[in-house]
């Protein structure tokens, strides 16, 4: 399940050059997509980055910034992530 106004970002801009506007320097390499298992929740206003793994059963609070693994069936939340319990 996804809520009202979520981001998935699955791309960086590159942004190194300072002799370049940074709308010129196109785009980083990938660090792997945006994959969300099955039974996720994320909620409302959250901002989903480029490597984020959602792992099957998590939850994800509202308003969150995800990067990297999110362990399955654990609630997380805030920025940065952090665990804020497990589902049962």
């Amino acid at each position: 399940m996804i809520a009202a106004n979520c981001t998935f970002a699955p791309v960086n801009h590159a942004y190194g050059d300072r002799d370049r506007l940074i709308r010129e320097q196109g785009f980083l390499p990938s660090r792997g997509g945006i994959l969300v298992e099955e039974d996720v929740w994320i909620g409302a206003n959250s901002v989903i980055l480029d490597g984020a793994l959602l792992r099957k059963g998590c939850v994800i609070a509202a308003g969150s910034i995800v990067r990297g693994e999110v362990e399955a069936y654990t609630v997380c939340g805030g920025n940065p992530l952090r665990r804020l319990g497990v589902r049962s």
